[in-house]
């Protein structure tokens, strides 16, 4: 017995093609509770993928603390290009 096609808007990011992205965009939930329910998904897979593991590491906190770094990076990169050109003399 043949796979029944899955519908678009059931299937995860990277399994739409390009051409599919328009429709699957279109069936996302983007209400207050849908993002909510959106985020807290993605917090619990990656919660259960590198955190809670049976033979933990430093790797799940090491990416979130690289993550960190790099967003106050980007936050700051203003003040730290204008202090790069500032003349001392």
């Amino acid at each position: 017995m043949a796979d029944r096609p899955v519908p678009v808007v059931e299937k995860r990011l990277m399994d739409v093609k390009l051409g599919e992205l328009g429709t699957w965009l279109g069936g996302r939930d983007f209400t207050p509770n849908g993002l909510i329910a959106a985020l807290r998904k993605g917090h619990d897979r990656y919660y259960n993928k590198y955190i809670n593991v049976k033979k933990g590491g430093f790797g799940g906190i090491a990416m979130l603390l690289a993550g960190y770094v790099a967003l106050s990076y980007l936050w700051e990169y203003d003040h730290i290009k204008h202090d790069r050109w500032r003349k001392y003399h």
